[in-house]
C-alpha cells in the first residue's frame, strides 16, 4: 500500500506561538538538532508515499526557495492560510482517489519514532482515519489521548473536504470519532517523547532531546562563550563574557522559555 499513499506535509501555519522567532522564519525552517523540522517531516512521510505535497503560506518566499530543488508538490495557500481540512481540499486534484498519509510540520519524533510511523502504516486495514497518539493526562483530544501529528486518511474521508479555512478535528474528526469511525492507534512505544515545537519552551525541549542536552548550534553561529542546553542560530553571536543555559537566542532574540517570561528579551535590555 505504501506506494499508493500520497503524502502531504502540512507546512502553512503562522506559528504564532513561536514568535518572536516566526517573524523571520518561517516554523518549518526552524532546526531541531542542526535539520529543519520541514525535513524531519518530509522524511516521516517520504519513506512511505510514493509522491508528497506540502502546504506553503507564511513566509511564502522562504519555503517556497527551500522547495524549489525537491521533489515535491508545492500547494501555496492565498491569500490566507487555509488550515489542516481546507489545506486537503484545496489539494483534492492531486490527491486523485489515493490515500492520505498526513504529517504536520511542527511535530518532532525521537528515533524511536521512526518505527513508530512505520507499525502506523503497516497495521492499516485502509477503512477508518488512523490517528497516532500518545496517553495524556493533561492534552486530550480523544478521551485519554493526544494527536501527535500523524495521520493515515482514506480517500473517502478527504474527498468532500473544502479549499475554505478549517481545521479537520471540527469539520471530521470530532464526529468521526463520536461515531467510532477513528482507529486512534497508541504508540506502543514507552519512550515516544512526541513534541509540537509550537511554543519556545517545547522547541528547546526539541531541540535538547535532539542533541541528548548537547547545545544546538547552527553553521554561521559565532560562539565565543559558554552555551549549555541552548540553541544558536545561524547569524547569531554570543560574546566571550556571555553563559547561555537554557536558551534560545534567534531572531536578534534571546528567549529564556523554562522561565516565567512571557516574552524574549532583547539583547542589550
Amino acid at each position: 500500500m505504501a506506494n499508493d499513499l500520497a503524502g502531504v506535509v502540512l507546512a502553512a501555519g503562522a506559528g504564532t506561538r513561536l514568535r518572536p522567532l516566526t517573524t523571520v522564519r518561517p516554523k518549518p525552517l526552524c532546526t531541531v538538532g542542526g535539520r529543519p523540522l520541514l525535513d524531519w517531516a518530509l522524511g516521516r512521510v517520504s519513506a512511505y508515499a510514493g509522491k508528497v505535497a506540502v502546504n506553503v503560506h507564511h513566509h511564502g518566499d522562504l519555503m517556497l526557495a527551500a522547495l524549489a530543488d525537491r521533489d515535491v508538490h508545492v500547494s501555496h495557500e492565498r491569500p490566507a492560510a487555509l488550515g489542516t481540512a481546507g489545506a486537503l481540499g484545496l489539494l483534492r486534484e492531486w490527491v486523485d482517489g489515493r490515500p492520505v498519509l498526513l504529517s504536520n510540520s511542527d511535530a518532532w519524533y525521537p528515533p524511536a519514532g521512526d518505527q513508530v510511523v512505520a507499525d502506523l502504516v503497516a497495521g492499516w486495514d485502509g477503512e477508518r482515519p488512523r490517528l497516532l497518539c500518545v496517553p495524556s493526562p493533561d492534552r486530550r483530544d480523544f478521551d485519554d489521548l493526544h494527536y501527535v501529528g500523524t495521520a493515515l486518511l482514506p480517500w473517502w474521508s478527504v474527498r468532500d473536504l473544502s479549499p475554505e479555512p478549517a481545521g479537520l478535528y471540527e469539520v471530521s474528526w470530532s464526529e468521526l470519532h463520536r461515531q467510532g469511525r477513528l482507529d486512534l492507534h497508541v504508540s506502543s512505544a514507552a519512550d515516544l517523547d512526541a513534541i509540537d515545537c509550537g511554543t519556545p519552551a517545547d522547541y528547546l525541549r526539541a531541540n535538547m532531546a535532539a542533541t541528548g542536552g548537547r547545545p544546538a548550534v547552527e553553521p554561521g553561529a559565532i560562539v565565543e562563550g559558554r552555551v549549555e542546553r541552548s540553541v544558536v542560530w545561524a547569524g547569531e553571536r554570543v560574546g566571550p563574557d556571555e553563559r547561555l543555559v537554557d536558551a534560545v537566542r534567534g531572531a536578534g532574540t534571546t528567549l529564556y522559555p523554562f522561565r516565567d517570561r512571557p516574552r524574549g528579551t532583547r539583547r542589550g535590555e
